[in-house]
């Protein structure tokens, strides 16, 4: 039987030292797969579960070294420019590691999940001095629930405090088992409306709301914090968050609530990936808009609320 540490898992990438995901200094392990399609994603490349490939054209100079290099034909020179047929590709990267000019990015690599352990481990003393540790996000890091119990339990027999970031869209058996290993659980909540959460994420939210209930009066020893991006004309009715409000209140382990200001970082990659951004008109919204929203929710809802980490006071 396969040693539990040697579970392997798609990582797509780590991010060292962030104060935005939990106590003190955080490694980030961001995982790939998601069963979510949010209209506004910032990170469409942990979307799909298998690494992918990206291109930047702009740094491109045609010289055609990764169609030679691609063994199934999948790429050719198109209008000016390296077209993908994506059925054909097999996801080798002979064309990456063809380019000279550094255009082809590998989104996601495979892993096992002691290899993850010891590269988290790399930032022990920062944890130690700070009160951090790590923090696995996605994608939906729920998507791979045997990689990510190995990770956290590999973690925590080294004393790293662990917290996850996840929309809860899964099935509680995979969930419950990972709650043991958590002093955190950031859980998205990104419309409380179901018809609404549907058109704008592909799934509904009743399992979701039923999760985070479900794991708000659990036995274990954690705090949550609900996150909600707001994205103007998209998700900011008024009637939403209030409605939001009254589930919000009724947790128990709940630590604070916090909205996230709409941005527009991921568009870039939705290039690189020849995907369509459907969002492309939406722009960021305004510190006031954002802070109006916030306390039409606190006075709602009579809870702690941050915007984008800062307390709203």
């Amino acid at each position: 039987m396969e040693s539990p540490r040697k579970i392997s898992g798609t990582v797509l990438r780590f991010e060292r030292s962030s104060i935005y995901d939990g106590d003190g200094l955080r490694t980030v392990l961001f995982l790939k797969g998601c069963p979510l399609r949010c209209l506004w994603c910032s990170t469409p490349e942990s979307q799909k579960f298998e690494p992918e490939r990206g291109m930047t054209h702009e740094k491109c100079t045609l010289c055609g070294r990764c169609v030679k290099a691609c063994p199934n034909g999948a790429l050719s020179i198109e209008g000016g420019r390296i077209k993908t047929d994506q059925e054909k590709c097999a996801g080798r990267f002979e064309c990456l590691r063809a380019c000279p000019n550094g255009a082809i990015t590998q989104y996601g690599v495979k892993m096992t999940a002691a290899e993850a352990v010891r590269e988290i481990a790399k930032d022990e003393l920062f944890f130690f001095h700070s009160g951090g540790g790590l923090t696995v996000s996605g994608g939906e890091p729920l998507s791979q629930p045997e990689f990510l119990k190995e990770v956290l339990a590999g973690c925590r027999e080294r004393g790293i405090e662990c917290a996850i970031e996840s929309s809860f869209c899964a099935p509680w058996e995979k969930i419950e088992p990972i709650l043991p290993y958590i002093s955190l659980l950031h859980a998205d909540i990104k419309q409380i409306d179901p018809e609404k959460h549907k058109k704008l994420t592909g799934v509904g939210n009743a399992q979701i709301l039923d999760n985070i209930k479900r794991a708000d009066k659990s036995p274990y020893k954690f705090g949550i914090v609900i996150r909600t991006p707001l994205i103007p004309g998209i998700n900011d009715a008024d009637e939403d968050l209030i409605k939001l409000a009254g589930y919000v209140s009724s947790l128990q382990k709940l630590r604070f609530m916090e909205f996230l200001a709409y941005h527009r970082l991921g568009t870039e990659t939705y290039k690189r990936l020849e995907r369509e951004y459907e969002l492309d008109e939406i722009q960021p919204p305004e510190a006031q808009f954002m802070r109006e929203k916030a306390l039409l929710f606190k006075k709602a809802a009579g809870v702690t609320v941050k915007i984008n980490g800062v307390t709203v006071e």
